[in-house]
């Protein structure tokens, strides 16, 4: 069923919902690095394992994309432009950036793209924003400097960089477009369908960057380790198609239909956090008391922007999106 966002949908019970799946994305999002690290040192290369993580994603929802074959003719810029930026251009431009900066600030450059996301809505869409999202923005990239631990490492690289805020502005494009509703007496475009196009335009061009004929297919077929421990290669690419992009993805963009997408942006920086301890508790990567002390700071961000999304029959006067502003206009005209 398409999923078409009302306008109690964002406020009360809908925005309780809206946070639940963007917790539930962030902490599939966050799994990611952990089952991906093992394949990595194994011997495959890195974005070898993402063109394995969107391919394989693609294939699961194939059958979505062929019940929503009417989006391509209806949508088809917001289904190429989900595919280049939500899905091939994060990866991409995040790994590429692993190649020249330290990992911490990659990921902190990464996601200032909440703080990227208030610019677009208020130079761009020249709307205004609440102050407690803007608080919670500064709070949450504050978090995750200490999360990241950037200054251990820190070396300026202008391509690096260059990548990681391309990283960024690729993570707002996903916001942005998760957001997108129907045209005016258009039914809003199935997410389902979306992500599901999205992951096989992503896949399509990730297969010319990445190569994966030449990848060390061995691996793939045996055992790694994780912190000692031997799993099949098999279970951990399953866990990054199935629940670290798949579920991700789904739960990711229905929660942005819910609430908003700086709301929603600033509750994913909660994906940092996740990933720091699960590498903790399951790869043995000691968490140290500055990470723990940001931990809490960007739990603290998070809960101060997920709480400014406009409740039920808010004036479009604070950050929210074009379906509220929609139904703002139809209810004065009326």
């Amino acid at each position: 069923m398409p999923v078409h966002m009302s306008e109690s949908g964002r406020g009360g019970h809908g925005k309780g919902v809206g946070t639940g799946l963007a917790l539930l994305s962030a902490l599939a999002f966050g799994g990611s690095g952990v089952a991906a690290k093992p394949l990595i040192e194994a011997g495959l290369e890195p974005l070898h394992v993402v063109w394995l993580r969107v391919t394989g994603a693609a294939l699961v929802m194939l059958p979505l994309a062929v019940r929503h074959r009417g989006l391509v003719r209806r949508r088809p810029a917001l289904l190429v432009g989900f595919g280049l930026l939500a899905v091939a251009g994060v990866q991409a431009c995040y790994f590429a950036a692993l190649s020249r900066i330290p990992v911490g600030v990659a990921l902190l450059v990464e996601y200032l793209a909440p703080a990227l996301v208030l610019g677009w809505v208020r130079f761009v869409q020249r709307r205004p924003v609440t102050r407690a999202a803007a608080l919670g923005v500064v709070l949450a990239a504050g978090g995750l400097a200490c999360v990241v631990e950037v200054w251990s490492g820190l070396r300026f690289d202008v391509l690096g960089l260059l990548f990681a805020l391309g990283a960024a502005c690729c993570q707002v494009g996903y916001f942005i477009l998760s957001d997108q509703g129907g045209d005016a007496g258009e039914q809003a475009p199935d997410p389902l369908g979306v992500i599901a196009y999205g992951l096989l335009v992503g896949a399509a061009v990730l297969t010319v960057v990445a190569r994966p004929w030449t990848m060390n297919r061995a691996v793939l077929t045996g055992s790694v380790h994780m912190d000692g421990t031997e799993v099949p290669a098999v279970v951990l690419i399953g866990w990054i198609v199935l629940v670290a992009t798949v579920v991700a993805y789904v739960t990711g963009v229905l929660s942005v239909r819910r609430l908003s997408p700086q709301v929603a942006g600033v509750v994913a920086c909660l994906e940092a956090v996740i990933a720091t301890v699960l590498a903790w508790v399951l790869l043995g990567e000691h968490l140290s008391a500055p990470q723990v002390a940001g931990g809490a700071v960007v739990l603290v961000g998070a809960f101060i922007a997920q709480s400014s999304a406009p409740a039920k029959g808010t004036p479009a006067t604070v950050a929210g999106s074009g379906a509220e502003r929609e139904l703002s206009a139809r209810g004065t005209a009326a």
